[in-house]
């Protein structure tokens, strides 16, 4: 009977580095990773959409100060046109509010993937456990 004990005892104490893995978790772990790194695409292009916030709202600071027959070149791709001062604050501020659209819509786009990712992340982890890290090293 101790036999019995000892070869069940060996069963549960296996070693679990050979872990099969099926075309489905191939797949899950292949959609994960392409996620990832267009999580880390939108990361980036989400840094470049908040900086040029930034110089909008900090060019719409500056001009405050000026006199309001003084022209202000407004670079429209890659030709600087003068305008008066409000018709530069208005155009600042229309290229604010599209640059405010443009996060917004790669904020909603990064939470699809992320929400996905998460049940992905939850799915491989309960079928593979230790043996899957899908932590990113930031």
């Amino acid at each position: 009977m101790a036999a019995k004990v000892a070869s069940g005892a060996n069963k549960v104490f296996q070693n679990h580095d050979d872990v099969h893995i099926s075309f489905e978790d191939q797949q899950r772990i292949n959609r994960f990773a392409k996620h990832n790194a267009r999580m880390d695409d939108f990361k980036a292009e989400l840094e470049m959409k908040r900086n040029e916030l930034k110089c909008v709202e900090e060019a719409l600071d500056e001009i405050e100060l000026f006199d309001e027959e003084d022209d202000i070149p407004f670079l429209v791709g890659e030709v600087f046109l003068s305008h008066k001062l409000g018709a530069t604050q208005k155009l600042l501020g229309e290229t604010k509010e599209e640059v405010l659209k443009e996060i917004a819509a790669i904020e909603a786009k990064a939470k699809v993937i992320k929400a996905e990712m998460d049940e992905l992340k939850a799915h491989l982890y309960q079928r593979f456990g230790s043996n899957i890290s899908l932590e990113s090293d930031d």
